[in-house]
């Protein structure tokens, strides 16, 4: 199921990246098997820029349990990316079409600790962060619907995220020693 999840993302940011579109069933990697049922309803649109854009919080079941996440104001599941810093977004082309960041000019909280939202300004506008993490919304999400946890280093925000300083960089994997090196 995890192989046929990337195949599917893969032509999805290749179709994207080729200037088509993708349906939500497309992304998600829907089977017949799957708990999710295709469908053909449009993505939604990130906000536009300099748009006021609310985080509020939400139940919503992640990996099998309800966990409270940060929502943007219609809904969507709003996640962080790994890889990213936090001064630079690093999501951008295809990717960034599967994954729109939320912009605005000035944010607002409802439920969530404000002083913890910033807007940081970068290849997106003035992108909305969380304890430092970027935020974005997944184009086969709707409210309530999580979809995209630990996809492509996607994870669910949520209240309780460590902040990310702006000196400390994204972790990296251990390099592992090359098969039948000597390790010196």
């Amino acid at each position: 199921m995890r192989r046929s999840r990337i195949l599917i993302a893969s032509a999805a940011l290749a179709a994207v990246a080729a200037g088509g579109g993708i349906t939500a069933a497309a992304a998600t990697g829907s089977s017949a098997g799957s708990p999710r049922a295709a469908t053909s309803a449009p993505a939604a649109a990130p906000a536009a820029p300099g748009a006021a854009a609310t985080v509020r919080t939400a139940l919503a079941t992640v990996g099998g349990s309800t966990q409270t996440i940060l929502v943007n104001a219609q809904g969507l599941p709003l996640y962080y990316y790994r890889p990213d810093t936090a001064t630079r977004s690093l999501v951008t082309g295809g990717l960034a079409r599967l994954w729109p960041p939320l912009t605005a000019a000035a944010p607002t909280a409802a439920g969530v600790n404000g002083s913890r939202l910033t807007v940081v300004r970068d290849a997106h506008g003035d992108q909305v962060a969380y304890n430092g993490h970027l935020l974005y919304t997944f184009t086969s999400d709707r409210p309530g619907q999580v979809t995209g946890q630990g996809f492509q280093n996607f994870f669910v925000a949520t209240p309780g995220l460590a902040p990310l300083s702006k000196s400390s960089p994204p972790a990296q994997p251990v390099p592992a020693a090359p098969p039948g090196g000597y390790g010196y």
